[in-house]
């Protein structure tokens, strides 16, 4: 890649996507509970975190959804959010720089916070989310 640029189209959004994605399913941690939930269904779901990411970042509207219901039951603790933002931050260091990279690095720790909160309150409430 000759200079990193920003974060300004679906194809950047894809570019994100795909090698994140492919790092985590990679990785000693995180890289099970995606392998295993995702099975052989990574090509629907590569599709629907590129609507979500290009909703987020560009706002494109593609994506409609709930995006914390599938992950409630997983098992997933502060350690696997830890390990996702730092694969997803380095992945954003090593292929982009600018405002819209610094921005999914901001909405990936609300989001991995947001969901790691909701994760607790409903489990110590002993109730499932609505689906």
């Amino acid at each position: 890649m000759a200079g990193k640029g920003d974060i300004r189209t679906n194809k950047d959004v894809e570019l994100l996507v795909d090698t994140f994605y492919g790092r985590a399913r990679q990785d000693e941690l995180v890289g099970p509970i995606f392998n295993d939930t995702i099975q052989d269904r990574w090509p629907e779901h590569l599709a629907k975190l590129y609507g979500f990411w290009q909703t987020v970042l560009l706002g494109e509207r593609s994506y409609q959804g709930a995006p914390f219901i599938p992950h409630f039951p997983l098992p997933i603790d502060e350690r696997h959010f830890q390990r996702w933002l730092q694969l997803f931050h380095a992945t954003l260091d090593d292929l982009f720089t600018g405002p819209k990279a610094e921005e999914a690095k901001q909405r990936a720790v609300m989001m991995a916070r947001m969901f790691q909160y909701k994760i607790a309150e409903y489990k110590a409430a002993g109730i499932t989310p609505i689906q």
